[in-house]
C-alpha cells in the first residue's frame, strides 16, 4: 500500500483519518459539556492511544477518572469501558490511534474478530 498523507481539520465530530490492515488514527473534537462513550464503551479488539491536541475534560476508564489536558497521552486498552468527557470552556481535540483498527472507512465499530 502506499504511503499515505492527511492534513486533520479537527472538526467538531469524530472521524477516522487514516488506516491501514494494523493501525488506524481518528480526530475526535468534542464541545464543551459533552461527552463521547459511556459505561457500555469499549473497543473489544482494540487499544486506543489518546492524545490531547487541545482543550481540557476528563477521561473514565473502568473505575478510575483521569483528568485532561493539551499534552496528555491516555492508553485505553481493549476491552476497556471509557468515556471522554469535556470539562473545558473551550473545544476537546483528541488525535486518538487504535491498533488493530476498531473503526472502518466510514466511522462504523467492527465487530470483534473483524480487524
Amino acid at each position: 500500500m502506499p504511503s499515505q498523507h492527511k492534513v486533520l481539520r479537527f472538526r467538531k465530530g469524530f472521524r477516522v483519518a487514516i488506516r491501514n490492515a494494523r493501525a488506524e488514527a481518528a480526530e475526535m473534537v468534542i464541545p464543551p459539556g459533552d461527552a463521547e462513550g459511556d459505561e457500555n464503551n469499549r473497543h473489544r479488539g482494540a487499544d486506543q492511544w489518546l492524545y490531547v491536541v487541545s482543550g481540557s475534560g476528563k477521561a473514565r476508564v473502568g473505575e478510575r477518572t483521569l483528568r485532561l489536558k493539551a499534552g496528555s497521552l491516555l492508553l485505553i486498552e481493549h476491552g476497556d469501558t471509557h468515556e471522554i468527557r469535556n470539562t473545558g470552556r473551550t473545544l476537546l481535540r483528541t488525535l486518538n490511534f487504535y491498533a488493530p483498527p476498531a473503526y472502518g472507512p466510514k466511522g462504523r465499530t467492527l465487530p470483534p474478530g473483524k480487524r
